[in-house]
């Protein structure tokens, strides 16, 4: 039996903050068991938020420098974390953020480098978990499905909404994960035009009107009918979905309700499309899972053969900084943590760096 003292780092695509998940694993008789000890989500302020949202236009020198800087920055939150909390840890096991995500062009780009993290928090370090898959021919993404295959196989379906949705589930010989859509990254900007961070509990959603055309807009982008592997980048984002609703007459709350609609509808066609059965339990984590007019949505679509299941808060708060928390316990036991079937490597791959202190 071992047993594993981990911290698991993750900021997503919305910018809603640093997720900290203090884990144990414990693998016993060919078993994985986990347990979320301590956990902590520190909103960026204004300054990293203008810093990061606006990277992908500055100099290669301004890249490096917040590489760094943004390591050395989580480095210190981990810090504060582990004395506040007096936790024992064996290491960090960091997602960084991601500022270019181009697979197709062999790049791939996670800020807060992990050697300014490990000597600023005195922790080792798991970093950089993409880019071995990329150079395997693979979309380096998505990472989370040998988590699920793993740690939440009670699940047939496990689907989290993000700033990107994605999917992960058990085929009829391999795993089968891709990213769906954009979420958050949607309904997040379009709730600040009515002046809040986000749309609590899809209220904003439920007072609009569904919107027939944009819908059918949204829908129309050819990323949709395409075959796995495949990801989506903020790139993609912007140059179609975000651009659609930018070109919409529509009100405010129309275009969150109808954005809603099509998160899922497109949830509803990947699973469906990809499931070995006509039924089954999905788990719905991360931040779209409190919007209760989104998860209305995704179950009406679904229908009624499809049980959604959204656990506790922590879980859905936490679920990704869990898993790259375990993820970097395959890479520290040099096991694969990435799997082909989902990505289109040439190969199962144990991809991270590691920084030693």
């Amino acid at each position: 039996m071992a047993t594993y003292h981990v911290i698991g780092i993750m900021s997503g695509t919305s910018l809603d903050g640093v997720d900290l998940a203090y884990c144990r694993f414990t693998y016993n008789e060919k078993n994985w068991i986990y347990k979320i000890l301590n956990t902590e989500t520190l909103p960026y302020t204004d300054v990293w938020l203008k810093r990061l949202s606006t990277l992908t236009e500055a100099s290669a020198a301004e890249i490096i420098a917040t590489d760094r800087a943004y390591g050395r920055y989580l480095g210190e939150l981990v810090k504060n974390f582990v004395e506040a909390n007096k936790l024992s840890v064996d290491f960090v096991s960091s997602h960084g953020h991601t500022i270019f995500h181009q697979p197709q062009l062999d790049i791939t780009f996670q800020v807060g480098s992990g050697a300014y993290l490990a000597a600023a928090a005195g922790l080792p370090v798991v970093c950089d978990f993409r880019t071995l898959d990329i150079a395997l021919g693979g979309q380096g993404a998505p990472l989370v499905p040998i988590g699920d295959k793993l740690l939440f196989s009670d699940y047939d379906f496990c689907l989290n909404l993000g700033g990107i949705s994605n999917i992960s589930q058990e085929g009829l010989d391999r795993r089968v994960a891709f990213d769906i859509s954009c979420c958050n990254m949607l309904l997040n900007p379009l709730a600040e035009e009515l002046g809040f961070a986000y749309d609590r509990n899809g209220e904003l959603a439920r007072q609009g009107q569904f919107q027939p055309d944009l819908f059918e807009k949204l829908n129309e982008a050819s990323y949709f009918s395409a075959a796995y592997p495949k990801s989506i980048g903020k790139e993609w984002a912007d140059e179609n979905s975000l651009k659609v609703l930018s070109h919409s007459k529509a009100s405010t709350q129309d275009k969150l309700n109808t954005a809603c609609h099509h998160i899922g509808y497109q949830v509803a066609q990947s699973v469906k499309q990809h499931a070995s059965q006509a039924h089954g339990r999905l788990l719905l984590t991360g931040g779209g899972a409190f919007n209760g007019f989104l998860v209305e949505q995704i179950q009406h679509y679904l229908g009624p053969e499809f049980e959604v299941v959204v656990p506790e808060p922590e879980l859905v708060n936490f679920k990704e900084a869990l898993i790259f928390a375990f993820l970097g316990v395959l890479r520290w036991r040099q096991e694969t943590n990435c799997l082909k079937s989902v990505t289109g490597a040439s190969q199962d791959n144990c991809g991270g760096a590691i920084y030693w202190m």
